[in-house]
């Protein structure tokens, strides 16, 4: 198989009878595809996804996220945090929620089993960021979320 672009090649080496007699032939199969529309998960799958725990945002479950970026770090987050992308973090201050709210990530999950403070939750409340925890991991959760069509909003740093 050769793909470019739209377009996918099926070469396939068979034999075919022609006139009595089988011959080996090469038969090409060429197939314009449309490309499918961008994997998203709502936070609603992530709940299910994660055994995750809403602590707010439970009116926005069905926003869709396709990026995600993670980070302890609120500088890193705020140098390459984008309008949009759900944060993976293992803070839990309210640092972390202001940060979020600045950059314009569309929602935050703590992981490592952490609890948001209460502050933290007040504050998310305040500007209306979803804020979940999981148990699981900072790789793991990454690997969950990914396995099901969300990528990095960065891959790499040039």
């Amino acid at each position: 198989m050769v793909s470019r672009e739209n377009w996918t090649v099926f070469i396939n080496l068979s034999w075919h009878k022609f006139i009595g007699s089988f011959h080996l032939c090469f038969v090409i199969f060429i197939v314009y595809f449309t490309p499918c529309k961008e994997l998203t998960v709502t936070l609603r799958e992530m709940i299910d996804l994660l055994d995750a725990e809403v602590f707010v945002g439970h009116d926005k479950l069905d926003l869709d996220i396709t990026k995600a970026g993670c980070s302890d770090s609120m500088s890193d987050v705020q140098m390459i945090g984008q309008a949009g992308m759900l944060l993976l973090t293992g803070q839990t201050n309210p640092h972390a929620i202001q940060t979020a709210h600045n950059v314009g990530i569309a929602a935050v999950i703590i992981v490592r089993g952490k609890r948001p403070l209460s502050e933290t939750v007040q504050l998310a409340k305040e500007l209306q960021m979803p804020l979940l925890s999981t148990k699981y991991i900072l790789f793991e959760t990454a690997g969950r979320l990914y396995s099901k069509g969300v990528v990095g909003n960065v891959q790499k740093i040039e």
